[in-house]
């Protein structure tokens, strides 16, 4: 069978080079213009032909495999108008990546995360409380390892797409085999690997490989593929793992007609999740939260009910949310309580996404995330008990993911708010022309931090970008 590979800027090229591996007949096709030069001689050197654009699927015959990314601004019909005699069958990178990995892992407790927001922080909690099975981890900050409790960043700069799942494997298969060669792809990689347990992030959905499936939220649908799918459309695929959990108001909203056997929901609110919140105290150290869960299903088919109480840091009500999801992933992998207590408790944020620090006397909290929208930004701002010992310093980029703030909302918001305002990046620019109230506009993000000090304030810092950008302050 022929294999058409489409999209080799979001991991098509490791999804095509892999499968070349494998023994199959691979073609490519660089839809947005990116392929780099050491990636096309990558692709040449393991022979997968790349095409010039879809209509040369004129000149084949017979069977023909499309693999695309779910996010695809094509429907299949436009597709398979290009050649409508070929015999075709599709398959997304993310059902690609799970035949890519069949086999492996079978013996360690595998975790997939997606959903809207919160995705890298439950990463995090997760690897806390699976640290000492030296974690191997795929997250928007890096692709690494743990062993012994020492981090080993195998890749820093990666995507959380599903293609670097398998590129994550293939760098804890070297680092424990340095003078081997990958010759015939991850199947080798259960060979001396330093890892027993494995968390991966994904963006739009999961590939199926995790014992436990997390979806997070659905906190917006926002559109994908030239609004001809929506994040809760991609995100379902969160249904393909064995075991399930959700946040309930997502799966109510979106999800209950789904039929699976190991359904598992969290919620802060609703009693009638599986997990729900019985008291919160909340703190910018350590939140205590009480919980309850009932009839969680677990991996292995067993039904859990119980109660445990953690301190772990969770300002505010979207942090305590994820911390809801991971407690209840850690109970559906047949974690012990006190393992959970114990790791929720080291987890004290991640530096590039909600982070706390000390200045001398001063506080500085950073919400710093890709992700962020009007929603994320009033949640941040709430978490604050007395905003007069703050500053509030908003701003960042566009154009890095696929959600955008709806700036006529936050504005509106943010004159409400009896409070001094720093507006800083390409969002606080264009914020500046909308807000009613004067607010000061710093060109210069670096010098929100100086303000603050310079006034003996505490900062609130949030800002909607990569963190990478924003890492050498």
């Amino acid at each position: 069978m022929n294999n058409l590979v489409i999209d080799l800027t979001h991991g098509g090229v490791k999804i095509a080079v892999s499968l070349a591996k494998k023994g199959h007949d691979v073609f490519a096709y660089d839809i947005y213009n990116t392929l780099k030069s050491h990636d096309r001689t990558m692709l040449e050197e393991y022979g997968v032909e790349i095409l010039d654009g879809l209509n040369d699927l004129k000149d084949f015959k017979g069977d023909m495999r499309i693999i695309y990314p779910i996010h695809l601004p094509l429907t299949r019909k436009e597709i398979m108008e290009n050649n409508p005699g070929l015999n075709y069958s599709f398959l997304t990178h993310h059902e690609a990546v799970f035949e890519l990995l069949d086999g492996w892992g079978e013996d360690i407790p595998k975790v997939e995360v997606t959903g809207v927001k919160g995705k890298t922080s439950c990463v995090f909690m997760l690897k806390e409380i699976l640290i000492d099975k030296n974690p191997l981890i795929l997250s928007s900050l890096g692709a690494i390892l743990y062993e012994n409790r020492n981090e080993i960043m195998l890749k820093k700069n990666i995507s959380i797409t599903p293609a670097n799942i398998v590129e994550s494997v293939d760098l804890a298969y070297k680092i424990a085999n340095p003078v081997c060669e990958i010759a015939e792809g991850i199947a080798e990689s259960e060979n001396l690997k330093k890892y027993s347990s494995a968390i991966f992030e994904s963006s739009l959905g999961v590939s199926g490989i995790g014992d436990v499936g997390l979806l997070t939220n659905i906190s917006e649908d926002y559109p994908i593929a030239r609004n001809r799918s929506c994040a809760s459309e991609a995100k379902k695929q969160v249904f393909r793992c064995d075991t399930v959990v959700l946040n309930k108001e997502s799966f109510d909203k979106y999800y209950s007609d789904i039929a699976h056997s190991r359904i598992n929901t969290f919620s802060i609110n609703d009693r009638n999740a599986n997990l729900h919140a019985e008291n919160i105290t909340y703190s910018l150290d350590k939140t205590e939260i009480e919980v309850e869960y009932r009839d969680v299903k677990t991996i292995n088919g067993q039904i859990k009910n119980g109660k445990l109480t953690v301190k772990t840091f969770a300002p505010g009500s979207h942090h305590v949310s994820n911390t809801l999801g991971v407690i209840l992933t850690a109970v559906a992998l047949e974690i012990d309580d006190e393992r959970i207590i114990d790791g929720l408790n080291n987890f004290t944020g991640i530096t590039g996404r909600t982070n706390k620090r000390s200045n001398g006397d001063l506080v500085i909290i950073e919400e710093i995330n890709p992700g962020i929208n009007t929603d994320a930004i009033k949640q941040s701002i709430n978490m604050i008990g007395n905003l007069d010992d703050y500053y509030i310093a908003i701003g960042g980029d566009y154009g890095i993911t696929c959600e955008e703030i709806d700036e006529e909302k936050l504005s509106q918001y943010l004159d409400t708010l009896d409070c001094k305002i720093i507006l800083t990046g390409d969002v606080g620019a264009s914020l500046a022309t909308k807000v009613k109230h004067k607010m000061d506009l710093v060109e210069n993000y670096t010098d929100v931090y100086d303000i603050a000090l310079k006034d003996n304030k505490n900062l609130l810092f949030i800002y909607r970008s990569d963190y990478r950008k924003v890492s050498q302050r």
